[in-house]
């Protein structure tokens, strides 16, 4: 710790702690001393530790469990905004991602998807709806609709990689994208099936992906727990 730096001791703290997380040093499952503990060992007072270990709390890195103490978990997941699916970014990760598929089916598309599928309104299109894992915890929901007869959408495939991978594997070419990030308060019904409480922040996300003929191959609408994941933009200052 710098005593003589004007950044709080706690903050100070709190970025070694992440950044140990980050580099493997603390492992997921691991558990830190107890604030007495710490402080006696940093040399720093209990205040100080509990607010760094809170604001590892509050980002999702750190848990305290009832008769088990504070332990280190998963670090966030963040993805760069890139045509990528999220089965890919987790793997590359060593995320360990895993799927579970809660609809495989067609319907008529709504004015949103049909808009953004460049179908007509009320025309079939297929709808996948997904719960993707990291390390066993729910990271996202994702609902995806494609066209009907694109592809042949198996829920052993679906649930065994993703669904991009299977696309190419179709001879899709995937070519751009139309997105948009945003943010909300999870559902009761959201809640529950991504671990949060109800209310909790998610982010959400739009895409609509094209294929190197132009047309519209997929539409995406999914939302992220915010404890567990973020987006990475990279900006350029324009010449």
């Amino acid at each position: 710790m710098d005593r003589t730096s004007p950044v709080p001791l706690y903050f100070q703290l709190s970025q070694q702690l992440e950044a140990a997380i980050e580099r493997g040093t603390l492992t997921p499952g691991s558990l830190l001393g107890n604030e007495i503990d710490l402080a006696g060992r940093l040399g720093l007072s209990r205040p100080t530790v509990r607010q760094a270990i809170q604001a590892l709390v509050d980002k999702g890195l750190l848990v305290r469990r009832r008769g088990v103490g504070t332990q280190v978990v998963h670090s966030q997941v963040k993805r760069p905004l890139e045509l990528s699916s999220l089965y890919d970014d987790l793997e590359a990760a060593g995320q360990k991602p895993a799927t579970k598929v809660l609809r495989n089916t067609v319907e008529p598309a709504t004015a949103e998807v049909a808009a953004a599928l460049g179908v007509p309104e009320g025309d079939d299109v297929h709808l996948v709806e997904r719960l993707r894992y990291a390390h066993g915890e729910p990271m996202a929901r994702l609902r995806n609709y494609l066209p009907t007869g694109l592809l042949a959408l198996d829920t052993a495939h679906l649930e065994a990689t993703g669904l991009y991978r299977l696309m190419r594997g179709a001879g899709i070419t995937l070519h751009s994208a139309r997105q948009s990030v945003g943010a909300r308060a999870a559902t009761a019904a959201e809640a529950e099936l991504l671990a949060e409480d109800a209310g909790a922040p998610l982010l959400t996300m739009q895409r609509t992906t094209f294929d190197d003929t132009g047309r519209a191959v997929e539409f995406g609408t999914h939302v992220y727990r915010a404890s567990r994941y973020a987006f990475e933009f990279q900006l350029l200052v324009r010449p």
